[in-house]
């Protein structure tokens, strides 16, 4: 094998690591002042601080994320996490803006995957060695401003940066004559068809009059938070962290439901909203104590009940469009225009889009497991049994899924795969750009590197020689 395809193959391996690297620092969940402690620093870069478990973490993450197929030193992991440091130092110096909501929305987002990877947020504090769900989300917003910062840090350094078409054909080429064209996994599109499931007038109105009831029995006398824990659907009614009793602390900034910071700061200390809606359900609040920016509130949530009957004919309705689609009496896009209530996919004849990628074709070794399952022994043309489905704090629904074309793993082919050829053209030449901007901000940068790794061989001048 000759030196330059050695070199390519470094690139391409590197490349990864550095994607993984990346991911992995959004999730480095840990309560880093109490590591401090005990635990030794492996670098400085700037105002940012790499710890020497945080190298052994990522290798091991590594390790299992590439089945253990890891041909990486300590070296090369402290060096890509060393760059994704020196970014976040400079993003910080440049007076890169991140809001308060942004970071809020990312750390509800990781909340919810750690949530559902270990079956409950009790689980998930319990097992990052936290003391509560407050002090999780605390650590949680400092990852996620950093990474945010490094996103746009880097999206900053290659705006201008674009590629021809014969650069795309040059890079293909160049992977080609070298044997080292990439395996592309298999690859579908989906499309649906949703019908919601709205409880009925009668049973919304007999949770508006309960929550009245409950209302006056408080103003008489009753204590609310007995109250919550009777009759409350909100989860985190019978737990020991916020929510508990019906109780939490909001400010205009958290992260809570519209209508939920709507109502609470409309209200008097002391006084009890009106019933009210919102996705998850009907309300009523109570203010407790209003601290300056911040308003202790408790909170009953009533969910009103769909009965069997109508979940019951949801699916068979749902069964009988499938059954008009089979029969060739209607096309599935036709039948989406005209029976499917789900706004975002109506318009655009059903597919869904995937979150990740923001595309309609999703990877089948990187899908939602609950979605994997239900698609993954589909045919192109096929189309599911009607499913239930929720959206907490939005809809209950029934859906059925086509399966609307397949694409088998196969190796890079450029005329199929010119996108995603064009994608790593385009990130070669980023990651290039950014190899740049790092030799020169390294120069003017505050870096220290523990004795441990003075004999790293880094490709770049870390230890200023």
């Amino acid at each position: 094998m000759t030196q330059e395809k050695n070199n390519k193959l470094k690139h391409i391996k590197m490349k990864k690591i550095s994607i993984l690297i990346a991911l992995l620092l959004t999730f480095a969940v840990g309560k880093s002042q109490e590591r401090l402690k005990v635990d030794g620093v492996a670098v400085v870069v700037g105002k940012n601080i790499v710890l020497d478990s945080d190298i052994d973490k990522f290798k091991k993450e590594l390790k299992q994320r590439m089945e253990g197929k890891l041909d990486i030193t300590d070296c090369e992991i402290l060096e890509e996490i060393m760059l994704q440091k020196l970014i976040a130092h400079h993003a910080v110096v440049d007076s890169v803006l991140v809001s308060e909501a942004e970071v809020n929305s990312e750390v509800e987002r990781n909340i919810a995957y750690f949530s559902q990877q270990l079956g409950s947020m009790d689980k998930v504090v319990e097992y990052y060695g936290f003391t509560d769900e407050e002090d999780l989300r605390k650590e949680l917003y400092g990852i996620q401003n950093e990474q945010l910062l490094i996103q746009r840090e880097r999206a900053s350094i290659t705006e201008d940066i674009d590629v021809t078409p014969e650069e795309v054909r040059t890079y293909f080429k160049n992977l080609e004559k070298d044997d080292n064209l990439p395996e592309f996994s298999a690859e579908i599109e989906l499309a649906q068809i949703v019908k919601t499931i709205k409880p009925t007038e009668e049973e919304t109105n007999r949770v508006y009059e309960k929550l009245n009831s409950i209302k006056k029995d408080i103003e008489d006398g009753y204590s609310f938070r007995l109250k919550a824990l009777i009759n409350s659907d909100d989860p985190a009614v019978s737990g020991n962290g916020p929510g508990s009793g019906g109780k939490y602390t909001i400010t205009r900034q958290s992260n809570f439901i519209k209508e939920f910071k709507e109502v609470g700061f409309s209200l008097d200390e002391g006084e009890i909203s009106e019933p009210f809606e919102s996705g998850f359900g009907i309300h009523i609040i109570q203010v407790e104590k209003i601290k300056g920016q911040e308003r202790d509130v408790r909170h009953i949530l009533i969910q009103p009940k769909v009965s069997e009957e109508e979940l019951k004919a949801s699916k068979d309705e749902l069964a009988r469009i499938k059954k008009e689609i089979l029969d060739g009496d209607i096309t599935f896009e036709e039948a989406v225009v005209k029976y499917s209530d789900d706004i975002e996919t109506k318009n655009s004849q059903g597919l869904i889009l995937n979150p990740q990628t923001n595309d309609t074709r999703f990877d089948l070794t990187r899908m939602d497991p609950n979605l994997y399952k239900r698609v993954s022994s589909l045919k192109a043309g096929e189309i599911t049994e009607p499913f239930f489905d929720e959206i907490r704090g939005e809809s209950k629904m029934h859906k059925i899924i086509l399966l609307k074309s397949k694409t088998e793993t196969h190796t890079a082919n450029f005329t199929q795969d010119y996108e995603k050829i064009q994608q790593l053209t385009l990130q070669k030449k980023q990651e290039e750009t950014i190899d740049k901007w790092a030799k020169d901000k390294i120069e003017d940068t505050y870096i220290k590197i523990n004795k441990d790794f003075k004999n790293c061989e880094f490709k770049n001048n870390w230890k200023k020689k």
